[in-house]
């Protein structure tokens, strides 16, 4: 009985012990998850803090990071051809990379450029004339001969063109693929269809949107129209997929944002399409004021119009490609360009420039300390290259 008794005793003290053991292992453990959650909260905090900076700061000069010289031609207009700069005039054009080297070069010459872009690729052509030569960042693509004078053109990223050619009769909306062959062939006429007075071709070619202009029992309307060159335009009459008009407006503008999201400018409205194989309208957005401009990238629209405000000389009014109104900003700047970054737009001329977020927070209002041709991102956080006359400066602000 005593053997029990002690044995008993025994135990007892033993699961005290283990029970005692166990409860320091948890303080323990507590104790390192508490550590760790506090250090975990001090980095969250100062990774916020962090972040509020550099919403909130403020950049009022810039460093030129590296230089490399370039020839300026005059009478010539640069403009960002994706990662190239695309030079041209009258007499020929030619490209450049950032480094200043050339990829390639063509003359012609024409007495009214038309000119089309998308990311990297560019058809130029001249207004009634008969060539269109299409080229990338690094080559030429294809050189396109048409029977009938050329009145507009548009180009995919891929090399698609689309061209409206004016016929007797009839104007002639042709579509042709990379290496220039003719893949589609439609006709327009204003008693019936109307004139196509803006087209444009998704990057991948597959898309076509064409905004035709005419008179319905003296009524002005607009009908956009869709086209679709894969395997759903084949088993559709005439390739449409997408019909969608608009009385008592003026469309000269439609753009492909990206290959399921587009746009179409008029004057008195702003209509956003998605879809990638037959778009439907999904914003109609009504507008009172006359707009000044139109700049747009994979992710934005924005609409540029004369300021109500005497402090400043423009309003942007900026959409997504999801078609919510983004914001409105104030520009005080007599621009030649606009381009939209990572939550931020750029507007600038040849002497000043002004960075604000989408936020509305202005990161920068200076001036250049040379003459600017062209503004173009790196990708890089606040880091720019600044086309001259004579060199192409990568910048990062300061």
């Amino acid at each position: 009985m005593a053997d029990i008794k002690s044995y008993m005793k025994e135990k007892k003290k033993r699961e005290r012990s283990q029970a005692g053991y166990k409860e320091k292992i948890l303080k323990h453990k507590l104790s390192n998850v508490y550590r760790i959650l506090l250090m975990a909260a001090a980095v969250i905090a100062l990774a916020m803090v962090a972040v509020i900076q550099y919403r909130q700061h403020v950049y009022a000069d810039y460093d030129i990071v590296s230089a490399v010289s370039r020839e300026g031609a005059s009478g010539s207009t640069d403009l960002r051809l994706g990662n190239f700069i695309l030079t041209y005039s009258r007499d020929g054009a030619h490209c450049t990379d950032t480094k200043g080297n050339a990829t390639w070069n063509q003359t012609y010459e024409f007495q009214d450029v038309k000119l089309a872009m998308c990311g990297s690729t560019v058809a130029i052509a001249e207004y009634n004339g008969r060539n269109i030569y299409v080229q990338n960042g690094e080559k030429q693509i294809s050189k396109i001969t048409t029977t009938l004078p050329i009145r507009n053109v548009s180009v995919s990223s891929e090399g698609y063109v689309t061209a409206v050619l004016e016929g007797t009769d009839v104007t002639v909306i042709n579509t042709y693929d990379p290496s220039g062959q003719n893949i589609y062939e439609g006709e327009a006429r204003m008693n019936s269809s109307g004139y196509p007075a803006a087209l444009c071709l998704s990057p991948d070619g597959k898309l076509l949107c064409v905004a035709y202009w005419y008179l319905d029992s003296g009524l002005v309307k607009t009908n956009v129209t869709f086209y679709n060159f894969g395997d759903v335009g084949e088993n559709v009459n005439d390739c449409i997929v997408g019909f969608f008009v608009y009385t008592d407006t003026l469309v000269p503008q439609v753009q492909f944002m990206n290959n399921s999201t587009a746009f179409a400018v008029g004057d008195n409205r702003l209509a956003i399409y998605s879809g990638s194989y037959a778009p439907m309208e999904i914003a109609n957005y009504m507008l009172s004021e006359e707009i000044q401009s139109v700049f747009y990238n994979e992710e934005y629209i924005g609409l540029v119009f004369r300021s109500e405000d005497s402090e400043s000389l423009y309003r942007m009014d900026v959409y997504s490609a999801a078609a919510k109104m983004v914001g409105s900003y104030d520009l005080d700047i007599e621009y030649t360009d606009i381009f939209f970054g990572e939550n931020m737009f750029v507007a600038y001329n040849e002497t000043e420039c002004v960075i604000t977020t989408m936020d509305g927070v202005q990161k920068f209002n200076g001036e250049f300390s040379r003459p600017v041709r062209l503004m173009l991102p790196t990708g890089k956080p606040f880091r720019f290259m600044l086309v001259t006359d004579t060199s192409i400066d990568t910048v990062q602000l300061k």
